[in-house]
């Protein structure tokens, strides 16, 4: 599985960014997606997840409310009212469905990656 991000920029605070990622060589349809991030000298964290189903989602406490995950053929992340504290690299992640409609937050859990957008925003 090849996962390719793409969307990122540069964004004034308040401002919206939509992320997307497809993958090529193959379907997303047997896995759950999610999006992480690695802020600049942090670790990667969680920001959301969707099942294959795309009943369930997940998301970061510090994201909800503001950003939403969604798929179809590819994996989408709206990101609104967007903060300075957003600024990182966003990836996107696929977790084979072992479980249906278990999503999870873990990056160790996630089997494949994509190689990152770079978000940055302003104040």
């Amino acid at each position: 599985v090849q996962l390719q991000a793409s969307g990122g920029g540069l964004v004034q605070a308040g401002g919206s960014l939509r992320l997307s990622c497809a993958a090529s060589g193959c379907t997303l349809r047997d896995y759950h997606m999610g999006w992480f991030r690695q802020p600049p000298g942090k670790d990667r964290e969680f920001v959301a997840a969707i099942s294959r189903t795309a009943r369930t989602t997940l998301y970061a406490d510090s994201v909800k409310g503001r950003f939403t995950i969604s798929r179809d053929n590819a994996l989408y992340l709206r990101m609104n009212s967007l903060k300075p504290e957003d600024t990182a690299v966003y990836y996107c992640a696929a977790d084979f469905a072992r479980m249906a409609e278990v999503v999870r937050s873990r990056p160790a859990d996630y089997d494949y990656w994509g190689q990152g957008t770079q978000v940055t925003v302003s104040s």
